[in-house]
This record gives C-alpha cells, sequence and structure tokens, in this order.
C-alpha cells in the first residue's frame, strides 16, 4: 500500500489528478468525502449517465489509493423538475402530453408499471448502475423536498434571496429577468411547477406569495410545494448536503460557475471536479437525443463489451471524442492490448495504464489468444451466417483448448464479433478480382501454402507473405497487403495475414484464392 500510495500522489492519470484536489481540501467535518453524479429522469439512463457515474467513481477509487478517509456516492435524480416535453422513446405520449409541467413524480407511469412516470425511469436507473455493479446511494428530489431534509437551505436560499438574485439577473437576457425566480412554486391549482416571480413573504417560516391563474396565492415552500430553479437547486444540494466531489459536461460550464457563487451565498463551497468534453458522432458534429444521432448503450453492449466502453470513457475525458458503431472493435482490442501490458509494468506504469482504473487495481490475468480484429476478419469470410460452435471450430485448430469454458472472455467476444459482422460488416464486404502482379503474387501464395503443412505457424505463414510482397514487383509492401484485404477478405483493411491464415486454416485460404484467381479469369 505504501508503494502503491507514493506513486498515486505523482502519477499523471487523471482520476488521480482529480483525487488530489480532494486530498487538498482536507478530511470534510462530516468525516466522510461525498460524491455525487446528477440524474434527470424526464428519460430513460443512457451512455452519458453510464460515462458520469463511471468516471466518478474512477476517482473515488483513486482517492482511496491516497487516503483513508472513508467516502460516499450519492446519485441524486432531480424527479421533483416539471416534465417540459414528451421523449420520443416512451409510449402513451398523447396521456403525457396533458401533463406537462407538472414535477415527475406526479405524473402517470406511460409504461404502466410504477406509481408515476419518475418512479419508473428511477428504478431503471437503479436497475442499470447495479448492472454495472457501481456502489452508491440513491438520492430522489421529491423526497429530499417532501420530507423536510432541505427545508434548512430552502430557509437560507429565502433568507439570501436578493443576494442570490444578484448572481443570476446579470446572466440573463432582459425579458427573462422580469419573470425569474430562485423559487419555483408548485400551483395548488394545477400542480404545474410555475416560472413566475416570488415574492418572499416570512423567510423563516418559508411563506412566498406569487400570482396564480391570475389570484395570489400565499403558500409554504416546505413539504414539496416548491423547488428551486435549476443552478439554484445544484447550488443548494451542494452545500445541503456538503458535496465535496462532482463533474460535468462542458455544456454546463456556466451553470457550474454560477452555482458556485450561489453555494457562496448560501454559506458553504462549491465541490471539487472537472467538465468533460461531449462526445460527438462519425461526422464530429454534436451527439443530441433529438437528433438520434448518437449511440446508445444497448447498441455498444451488443457489439463490444462493458470493459471496452469503460476503457472508451476513460480516455482523454477533456477531448471531444467521434462515438458511434465504428470505433467499438478499436476499443476492444486496445484495451485488451493494455490489458495484456499490466502484469509485467512497474506500479508507476500500472497507475497510468486504463485498466487499473476500470477494474481498480484488480485486473484479471486471463488473456486473450486472439484480437477482436482478427475474429471479426474471421466471420467476415465465414459470412453473415456463421455460428459460434463454427468459430469455435476454427479456433480449435489455432488455440490449443479452445473451449468456452476455458476462455469464457473470448466466448462473449465471439458473440459480439458475430453480431457485428451481421449488422455493419457483412453489407459491405465486396471481392475485386486481382490485377497485373497481384495475380502472379497470389498464385505463388497458393504454390507455397500447398506445401506447407496443415498445422504451420502463423509466423512462418507471415514470412511467406512478406517475401512474395517484397519479391513480387509491387511498388510498396503495403500494396500487397492492400491486395490480399481486398481481393480475399472484401475489406479494404485487414489483419496480420500469417494470423489470419493460420486461424482460418490453410486449405481454406486456398479456396478463397482459387475463387480470387477464378474471378480473375
Amino acid at each position: 500500500m505504501t508503494d502503491l500510495r507514493s506513486a498515486a500522489l505523482v502519477s499523471k492519470a487523471w482520476p488521480f489528478e482529480e483525487a488530489r484536489k480532494l486530498l487538498k481540501r482536507g478530511t470534510p467535518d462530516k468525516g466522510y468525502v461525498l460524491f455525487e453524479t446528477g440524474y434527470g429522469p424526464s428519460g430513460l439512463p443512457h451512455i452519458g449517465t453510464f460515462n458520469e457515474v463511471l468516471r466518478t467513481t474512477m476517482v473515488r477509487n483513486a482517492f482511496h489509493a491516497l487516503s483513508d478517509v472513508p467516502t460516499k456516492l450519492i446519485a441524486f435524480s432531480d424527479d421533483m423538475d416539471g416534465l417540459r416535453k414528451v421523449p420520443d422513446n416512451v409510449p402513451n405520449q398523447e396521456m403525457l402530453r396533458e401533463y406537462l409541467g407538472k414535477p415527475l413524480t406526479r405524473i402517470p407511469d406511460p409504461f404502466g408499471k410504477f406509481e408515476s412516470f419518475a418512479h419508473h425511469n428511477n428504478a431503471m436507473l437503479r436497475e442499470f448502475l447495479d448492472r454495472f455493479g457501481f456502489d452508491y446511494e440513491f438520492a430522489s428530489s421529491t423526497d429530499y423536498y417532501a420530507s423536510g431534509k432541505f427545508d434548512p437551505i430552502l430557509r437560507t436560499v429565502l433568507e439570501r434571496y436578493q443576494a442570490i438574485l444578484d448572481v443570476m439577473l446579470p446572466t440573463l437576457r432582459a425579458e427573462r429577468r422580469e419573470t425569474y425566480s430562485p423559487v419555483l412554486p408548485v400551483s395548488p391549482k394545477s400542480g404545474i411547477v410555475l416560472q413566475v416571480p416570488v415574492e418572499v413573504i416570512d423567510a423563516a417560516a418559508g411563506l412566498i406569495r406569487f400570482e396564480d391563474e391570475g389570484e395570489m396565492v400565499e403558500q409554504s415552500v416546505f413539504g414539496g410545494q416548491a423547488k428551486l430553479q435549476w443552478k439554484v437547486d445544484w447550488a443548494a444540494r451542494w452545500v445541503a448536503l456538503d458535496v465535496d466531489y462532482e463533474m460535468a459536461g462542458k455544456d454546463l460550464i456556466d451553470s457550474v460557475i454560477q452555482s458556485g457563487k450561489i453555494a457562496r451565498v448560501l454559506g458553504g463551497d462549491p465541490p471539487a471536479g472537472f467538465n468533460y468534453e461531449m462526445f460527438l458522432d462519425e461526422n464530429g458534429e454534436k451527439i443530441s437525443k433529438s437528433k438520434g444521432n448518437g449511440l446508445s448503450l444497448e447498441q455498444w453492449l451488443t457489439y463490444g463489451p462493458q470493459e471496452s466502453l469503460a476503457f472508451f470513457a476513460y480516455r482523454e475525458p477533456k477531448k471531444a471524442k467521434q462515438l458511434h458503431i465504428g470505433v467499438i472493435p478499436r476499443a476492444i482490442d486496445e484495451y485488451w492490448q493494455f490489458r495484456g501490458n499490466y502484469p509485467a509494468q512497474p506500479i508507476e506504469q500500472k497507475l497510468g495504464n486504463p485498466v487499473h482504473h476500470i477494474h481498480d487495481g484488480r485486473v484479471p490475468d486471463a488473456k486473450l489468444p486472439v484480437t477482436f480484429g482478427l475474429l471479426l476478419n474471421l466471420v467476415g469470410v465465414m459470412g453473415a451466417d456463421a455460428t459460434e460452435d463454427q468459430v469455435w471450430g476454427y479456433l480449435g485448430n489455432y488455440v490449443e483448448g479452445a473451449t468456452p469454458e476455458r476462455y469464457p472472455e473470448l466466448a462473449k467476444l465471439i458473440g459480439h464479433a458475430l453480431a457485428y459482422n451481421r449488422d455493419f460488416v457483412a453489407p459491405t464486404l465486396k471481392r475485386r478480382k486481382p490485377e497485373g502482379v497481384e495475380v502472379a503474387a497470389l498464385e505463388r501464395l497458393d504454390r507455397e501454402l500447398a506445401a506447407l503443412p496443415a498445422d504451420a505457424k502463423a509466423e512462418d505463414i507471415q514470412n511467406i507473405v512478406y517475401a512474395i510482397g517484397n519479391e513480387g514487383g509491387f511498388e510498396q509492401l503495403r500494396d500487397w497487403f492492400k491486395a490480399l484485404y481486398e481481393t480475399l477478405l472484401g475489406s479494404a483493411q485487414g489483419p496480420r495475414m500469417g494470423s489470419f491464415i493460420a486461424l482460418y486454416g490453410i486449405a481454406n485460404t486456398r479456396r478463397l484464392i482459387a475463387e480470387a484467381l477464378a474471378a480473375k479469369a
């Protein structure tokens, strides 16, 4: 532990850099460090929710390496918010439109399973977080407001109402200033969360006055009869819960700044944290749920394992990254590459290795006998109807003792490879005819392979492939490899051919060559 802690104190890995911010803040009076993530339950949990909880957990784990101070993680649901628009991906949308503006916990569940829409989405959130093994405590905004947990901070907001306005009003457009209020009362008539000017009548008693459908109403802010405006709500939560760390997307930088100012007005300090960059689609445009140009969590987990998504989330969180189907294979293979390097690395390098943070230092020692890219090339030539049993048949000729029981993680990857090939690779594969010097080179490769034993080593086959490329009249060696990929595999890119031929089999590869040469004729 001493060596680990010493290395962690100087590690440049971003979770340790973030954890050291907390170390400088000292031990909180409450006796533990509180991490928080926020969730808006007006829609279903998504890949952004996963990333925020995952990254926060990585910082929390890094802090454990630096300090013996206990920690907690609260996943806070903003389920008191009024419904602003009906999500596109839920049933009974006409019914939901009747409840626009009302708190999410007071809107019927369109799925018909829970007591409210928020209860449904909160259940999905908890199931979602439990599925990935996150250690957290769930908190509901409605519960905190209705139960009185937020009463003290609400009273402070009313007492320092003008000071909060002094922070917020300069940031608003002129027309917004006319109606802005830090407190949003819930209408006793319509049940809608109102965006109206509010007059504080008695701060200590929690009494406010506002206009509701043409009538002046005096009402308490306690007991769930009001909630706070977004940036004020965030600040109040930080102060009420004494949050020590919360990260947010780059699009919320202004909110973080203003909420930090309000937190100080309320007598507290804003938490430490950082702003991560947003994901982009394959065209470099910001991902938008309304546009549908993003990649869902379910899609990623169909074509790649959870660890590959965690690896993608870990890398360069402050840099905008393209998130689309095409990044999954590379993320899988890079994850396994870093995992393979981990055991032999000194402690300093281990702490900078992404897999250390993905597995909190308990990195599994299992190895992958083939790359995911090689698997994709194998199932690509096998066709869209290939089965797991057929893949294991080929692997048995290439990897000694290749069974699902011996290589359970490989078994999962085979399922992902078959799905990825079926949906994205197979429809695009198109073999071209060999041309010019490619014909003679393929003929020589066929003769050389025919002279090899069926169990020839991948390295011996690779040497033959290299020799043909160097001696076959190609301007550059890469032209030969490109020809192999395009004529035999139907793809612009491909694997290390020695490994592929050893895996696919010499006889099967000679059949591919024969088909290519026949196409030429």
